[in-house]
């Protein structure tokens, strides 16, 4: 092993370390850069350490020299032009790509049906073994057992990105999923009703008044999601630096996750963008409330936090209390997302431009909105015309 000080071309000064590997063996090599805050001393000082901790990497088999570099990359484009089964394939390539192209959740998503419907039945077959009636079989199976639409797309959607990836990058010649068709509902499936997506006036007035009865936390979230239409992950990642009382809006930065794999954890909103929402006054003096509620106790940087404690209110807490609230009140189907379509849907129908709502909805285009609210634009089109025929009317008076 040995330590040289050396100088690059513009004068840098530099520590090659090198540690020797036997005669006829190429040598293991890293460099040190001499830093401008170094004395001589501390220089030497921190080549030695430096050389210390390189050796240990060498022989724990960290450091390769450009030979072995050389054979681990051969090796490794040897590997991937083997034949791979689907679950090598799905292992391997197709989930590693979804870490930097997917959220969290998704891919949480994606490996439940990998894990418990996909690799089980197709898992051990040569991608290129596959045939698109083995595919076929497998999710008219799936539909058989009762799954739901939803579901059964997810399994098509899982199964569609693993063949269309490896026929892309040419690991097998021909996509199976050219010839599966996309999944039809069952004839016994009910499909859900467009205007059961979402609550008329009266019955969200009846949903505000039996909040009366409920605890502060609660009454300010609900409402608050009434009122804004935030996704309920937002809510819960809402920090009270968030709230201004004085303009009378709330940012919406973040929205809080969970899955089994990584927990309770922040992410960006589902756009990556921040937005800002206008509240109103009533929503408003319930957050004030439950700031000064919490500030007795211990005041988080959350607005909305697990009981007792500065940690925030876990994202599956709503959904498991609008499921007991709608059976305490006799309320149908409550959840949180349906409480987002209510605040959509109100807006349209009563004159708000599609545009507006989508930007305070947070869609990252307005064709997502006209998409999921085009039930609720109904009601527009039919005072659209019935304002032509006020019109005509008036005219020929």
């Amino acid at each position: 092993m040995s330590i040289k000080l050396m100088e690059t071309k513009d004068g840098q000064r530099y520590f090659l370390i090198r540690v020797y590997r036997g005669k006829g063996l190429s040598q293991y090599q890293t460099r040190l850069y001499w830093k401008d805050t170094w004395s001589e001393k501390t220089a030497h000082r921190e080549a030695l350490k430096a050389e210390a901790a390189f050796l240990l990497k060498c022989r724990s088999g960290e450091v390769l020299n450009r030979e072995q570099e050389r054979e681990k990359e051969k090796a490794a484009q040897a590997e991937a032009a083997k034949l791979k089964t689907v679950r090598q394939y799905a292992e391997s390539i197709y989930m590693p790509t979804k870490t930097a192209t997917v959220a969290e959740k998704t891919r949480a998503n994606y490996r439940f049906f990998l894990d418990r419907y996909i690799l089980p039945a197709l898992g051990d077959f040569l991608l290129n073994e596959v045939t698109p009636a083995m595919i076929n079989k497998l999710i008219l199976d799936f539909q058989k057992a009762g799954y739901s639409h939803s579901s059964t797309m997810k399994i098509y959607v899982v199964l569609n990105g693993i063949f269309e990836s490896a026929f892309l990058d040419d690991t097998i010649p021909m996509n199976p999923m050219l010839k599966v068709k996309r999944p039809m509902p069952r004839k016994d499936e009910k499909q859900p009703d467009e205007n059961a997506k979402a609550y008329s006036i009266s019955e969200l007035q009846t949903i505000l008044k039996c909040l009366e009865n409920e605890p502060l936390k609660w009454r300010a979230y609900v409402s608050l999601m009434a009122d804004t239409g935030a996704r309920k992950g937002e809510i819960c990642g809402l920090y009270w630096k968030d709230v201004d009382f004085a303009a009378g809006t709330i940012t919406i930065r973040r929205n809080l996750q969970y899955t089994k794999a990584a927990g309770v954890y922040e992410t960006t909103t589902k756009t990556g963008k921040t937005r800002i929402v206008d509240v109103g006054e009533d929503v408003l003096a319930l957050l004030s409330k439950l700031r000064a509620q919490q500030a007795a106790s211990c005041l988080s940087k959350y607005v909305f936090t697990t009981d007792g404690s500065i940690a925030p209110m876990h994202p599956t807490s709503p959904t498991h209390y609008f499921r007991h609230f709608g059976k305490r009140y006799g309320i149908a189907d409550f959840h949180p997302h349906k409480l987002r379509h209510t605040s959509a849907s109100l807006a349209i129908i009563n004159g708000a431009d599609i545009v507006s709502v989508s930007q305070r909805l947070g869609h990252s285009n307005v064709s997502t909105t006209l998409k999921v609210y085009s039930h609720a634009n109904e009601e527009s089109i039919r005072r659209a015309g019935q304002i032509v025929r006020d019109a005509l009317k008036v005219q020929n008076g």
